[in-house]
């Protein structure tokens, strides 16, 4: 089983809550494939800040209500 990265977010719940927007539909707006926003939901791939931004943009959040680093900081 592919090890998780230590970054949760909230993308499933806020694509429901903008008119039960798809995976689809936003990686349209990111120039992205429904793959890779599924792969972020999952937590099996960490986004780009760049993408990062422009998904908090998208859902009008800041950064910080939509990702949350939940790694050690040895």
């Amino acid at each position: 089983m592919a090890k998780q990265i230590p970054i949760s977010n909230n993308i499933k719940t806020l694509r429901f809550l903008n008119d039960e927007m798809t995976q689809q539909e936003l990686a349209e707006k990111l120039g992205l494939t429904r793959q890779t926003i599924a792969a972020i939901e999952q937590r099996k791939y960490s986004p780009s800040l760049e993408i990062a931004f422009r998904i908090a943009n998208i859902f009008k959040k800041p950064l910080d209500e939509i990702f949350v680093y939940e790694g050690r900081d040895d």
